[in-house]
């Protein structure tokens, strides 16, 4: 059997991975891993291994290796949302939790796909080795879309008792307590919860910030805005406006645009927030920071969640045991 035959990965020169091992003093999965930047291989011995291919002529040849393995050593990210003008896809979310997985995945030798629920039916998205999937949808439609696939699959969202499989996010229900017991430290008594409780994050959100208020949940009104931007945050809380009295004194955006959106609505309103209305968005973007007024909000440790999303793909693709998890949140009191 010749060498070009018998190596597990070959190069134009013929040299294969076996002749590498041999010359490094090490083992050919040390090699693989090495050629591969896996991080189970140290930075000296990555060095070593490939100062001694490129002597050598080798070439990984990545495709071949794939195709044996019946692999493709790729993972699919698939962003639910609809980018809009108002919410692009530079936004902290997605775009934190994309840098938490690129970050592993790509540690892992394994490269990114980001696409969106429009392109799933393509070439690179169906030859992954897995998906994650960013954002349920409403009623979670999008995960019932990518489950027929068949391919493993990672969630980040809420866990949904109707709806099996690994789920990563942040302590939703808390975040929303979180809210309900600022508001009653203040003294707030007529509330409205903005946001689609059609999606599982937003539902979780409102339960626990029905449940913390206790026998005070008959004073909020929920309102459902179209989108998750800051233009829909206007518009429903523009149109409130027109159609109910002023009386309420507090409202729990589903999310920070959301809530600059409405804050802007109380504005024009001559409403002035905080003194007359409180609001709390969630998420805690950069830009609530800088908001005027600043903006108080629920901060989620999405790049964390990232990290844990590609590890738990990562597992699932090798066959091993995962479970869903839940990050914690905290509430980042300012002026709003």
């Amino acid at each position: 059997m010749s060498a070009k035959k018998k190596g597990i990965a070959n190069s134009e020169s013929g040299v294969t991975m076996e002749h590498l091992a041999g010359i490094a003093g090490v083992s050919t999965i040390t090699v693989s891993r090495a050629l591969r930047n896996s991080p189970l291989v140290t930075e000296e011995t990555r060095e070593k291994i490939r100062k001694i291919a490129e002597e050598q002529g080798y070439r990984f040849n990545v495709s071949a290796r794939n195709l044996r393995l019946r692999r493709s050593h790729s993972v699919a990210v698939v962003v639910e949302m609809t980018p809009a003008s108002d919410r692009p896809m530079s936004d902290p979310y997605p775009l934190e939790l994309l840098g938490g997985i690129t970050q592993e995945l790509t540690t892992a030798g394994y490269s990114v796909v980001l696409t969106s629920m429009q392109l799933i039916d393509t070439p690179p998205v169906q030859g992954a080795d897995g998906l994650i999937l960013l954002g349920q949808g409403s009623h979670g439609e999008a995960v019932r879309h990518l489950q027929r696939s068949g391919l493993p699959m990672v969630i980040w969202g809420a866990p949904d008792a109707n709806q099996p499989g690994i789920v990563v996010g942040s302590d939703n229900r808390k975040g929303g307590a979180s809210v309900a017991g600022r508001f009653i430290q203040q003294g707030r008594k007529k509330l409205l919860f903005l946001g689609d409780i059609n999606h599982a994050e937003i539902q979780e959100r409102c339960a626990g910030f029905m449940d913390a208020l206790g026998e005070q949940q008959h004073a909020v009104s929920i309102l459902h805005p179209k989108a998750f931007t800051f233009e829909a945050g206007f518009d429903c809380m523009s149109a409130y406006l027109k159609k109910k009295d002023k009386s309420f004194d507090a409202v729990f955006a589903a999310s920070d645009l959301l809530a600059m959106g409405a804050i802007r609505a109380l504005n024009e309103n001559n409403l002035a927030v905080p003194e007359q209305v409180s609001v709390i968005g969630y998420d805690d973007t950069p830009g609530a920071a800088s908001f005027v007024p600043p903006l108080t909000s629920v901060h989620q440790y999405l790049r964390d969640g990232g990290v844990l999303l590609a590890k738990k793909i990562l597992a699932l693709i090798n066959n091993e045991a995962v479970e869903s998890e839940v990050l914690q949140t905290l509430l980042v009191v300012r002026q709003t």
